[in-house]
């Protein structure tokens, strides 16, 4: 008797949601298109008889939904799938690819393809007029630099398998997102269940992160017994709590000053080695320096490392392979885990350490003292100046809104050149409480604050973004999936009248150009707006701000609507550009 005669068949798009299922996937950020029919008609299939399904989160923009996975995954670890229409949703995607792919947060984009027949040669064929215009000869290419993997889907028999591939290839170190592209006809084939063959995460997995050579520990370890002046830079360590802790032990057993520059995921901002946000001024006595976790340390224009002085590299991506040009020093490089890695070298080092190197460590862990005083009083000066009516000093406003926050709150640092104002502001002593993406591309943070919301829902999350970004995140898709979903969150929008970050670029290549001279920089938005009206559109809580002296009660009550539930948008004009 042939086998498949007791089983069933369905379409591929029915054994797809199976598939998603199968490799942990709870939630389709999507935005759907016409070459999705055969997946709604799927979902509706499933939930009548039953079956599991992801749940589905419909956001009006795809920007929205790619940043909503980010958040999603930043908080869990697990990457979600986005669902987008062929190549146009494709490329709405490209700025959070870019995002996602640089902050190493593992995401599965979907897309269809544009039907591949005609005249109903096969059922899912062309019946509109984009069908005929939605198909460029190369769609990966559009988010082709920013993936890890790419493919389309050949035929739905092998759905199941390219499924786990997927999952295999984003949730391996250096994590990251990965795209597959499936065609209406693909997706709407019938197949037997017996043909549909499952692949398990134990035999199939992601590959696990290890620890490093003895050896070079070892060395390392030694290097480090002989130094005098030793630093650490990090970036996004703080993704993993485990090596924010294994940082700090180490530097306050051998005495190492912490950097945290160009940070992606905080780590713990604390402990007593914890020296601030800009290496520079340590950056060229030091004759030992370890990067951990870091794509860009400092800026060589700037500052350069000291003559001799000796660098190792502990990293999951120590080569930077997404990078084309990456030159910053490595004597040393350690892939892998850098939490493991970490705890090797410590271990190591209280195995060799003299009296004489626990007395120096000692006396430079004492002497961090002074440079933490002065960076927690400097920040204080620079909040004590509460700025004028409708120019409020971003470092007051931040200041003011530390008081509103638990440790475990999350803030989405988007506040591109306050950005670092707001880091000095608000203590962080929680690792990955602040979050900013590793790439470029402006128009991430009310994505994912949404997508955290979502993971993380018992926690506060807040947006604080530049005008100038505040239109690059579409938020009025943000604020319709945050009513839609119930995820209430609170945006801060600093209002500066324009972009900053292009006046000052201008500057710094032309110090004493005429644009200087005739303050024409190109940077000026439109005057006069009210932000805050985009989030009452869509239910939220709004103010507008301008007057320094309003700003904690006006704060206050944007934190009282959230955490009752209700989104808020606080409209804060602060020092203009």
């Amino acid at each position: 008797m042939d086998a498949r005669s007791n089983t069933q068949t369905h379409s591929a798009a029915y054994f797809l949601l199976e598939g998603l299922n199968e490799i942990g996937v709870d939630y389709l950020f999507c935005n759907f298109g016409t070459d999705h029919a055969p997946i709604i008609e799927e979902l509706a299939n499933r939930k009548q008889r039953g079956e599991p399904v992801p749940k589905t989160v419909r956001c009006a923009h795809e920007n929205t939904a790619a940043h909503m996975a980010a958040g999603y995954a930043m908080i869990t670890g697990r990457g979600q799938g986005v669902l987008v229409h062929v190549d146009v949703g494709t490329a709405n995607t490209a700025t959070a690819m870019h995002n996602l792919f640089r902050s190493r947060l593992p995401v599965l984009l979907m897309a269809g393809k544009a039907p591949f027949t005609t005249a109903h040669e096969l059922v899912g064929t062309r019946d509109t007029y984009v069908h005929f215009v939605q198909e460029p000869f190369d769609q990966g290419s559009l988010v082709r630099p920013y993936v890890k993997w790419e493919w389309t889907l050949p035929s739905g028999v092998v759905v199941k398998e390219a499924l786990r591939r997927a999952h295999t290839i984003m949730q391996s170190e250096p994590r990251g997102p990965v795209y597959l592209m499936m065609a209406r006809e693909t997706l709407a084939q019938e197949w037997d269940e017996a043909d549909m063959r499952r692949y398990s995460a134990e035999q199939f997995g992601g590959a696990a992160q290890g620890s490093a050579d003895p050896e070079l520990i070892a060395q390392l370890a030694a290097r480090i017994l002989a130094a005098q002046n030793p630093m650490l830079i990090t970036s996004y360590a703080g993704r993993n709590p485990d090596a924010s802790r294994a940082i700090e032990a180490l530097a306050e057993f051998a005495g190492i000053g912490i950097y945290e520059s160009n940070f992606v995921n905080n780590i713990s901002h604390e402990g007593p080695c914890f020296l601030g946000f800009m290496p520079d001024k340590q950056l060229p006595e030091a004759d030992l320096g370890l990067l951990v976790d870091v794509d860009v340390p400092w800026f060589p224009r700037d500052v350069q490392h000291r003559d001799g002085s000796y660098w190792a590299q502990i990293d999951v991506d120590v080569l930077k392979t997404g990078s084309p040009m990456w030159t910053f020093p490595s004597n040393l490089r350690l892939q892998g885990d850098s939490a493991r890695i970490l705890t090797q070298l410590l271990a190591k080092l209280k195995e060799i350490a003299t009296p004489k190197f626990r007395d120096a460590a000692a006396a430079r862990v004492k002497s961090f003292e002074s440079v933490r005083a002065a960076r927690i009083e400097r920040a204080k000066k620079l909040a004590a100046d509460k700025g004028r009516p409708d120019e409020i000093n971003p470092h007051y406003l931040f200041a003011e809104l530390a008081r509103h926050l638990s440790p475990t709150d999350i803030v989405f640092n988007e506040a591109v050149r306050n950005a670092g104002a707001l880091a000095l502001q608000v203590p962080r002593p929680l690792p990955g409480t602040m979050m900013r993406v590793g790439g470029g591309g402006l128009g991430s943070s009310g994505g994912m604050a949404l997508g955290a919301k979502l993971a993380a829902p018992d926690r506060m999350m807040v947006q604080v973004v530049g005008d100038g970004s505040f239109y690059f995140n579409c938020p009025s898709s943000v604020f319709a999936a945050a009513k839609q979903y119930k995820l209430p969150f609170l945006s801060i929008v600093l209002d500066n009248t324009g972009w900053s970050a292009v006046k000052e670029s201008t500057l710094r290549v032309f110090p004493d150009g005429k644009a200087k001279g005739t303050k024409e920089f190109e940077a000026e938005l439109a005057p006069d707006v009210d932000f805050a009206k985009v989030g009452e559109a869509f239910g939220a809580h709004g103010e507008k701000v301008s007057d320094p002296a309003e700003v904690p009660a006006a704060l206050k009550r944007c934190v009282d609507a959230v955490r009752s539930g209700r989104a808020a948008l606080l409209h804060a004009r602060v020092t203009r550009i």
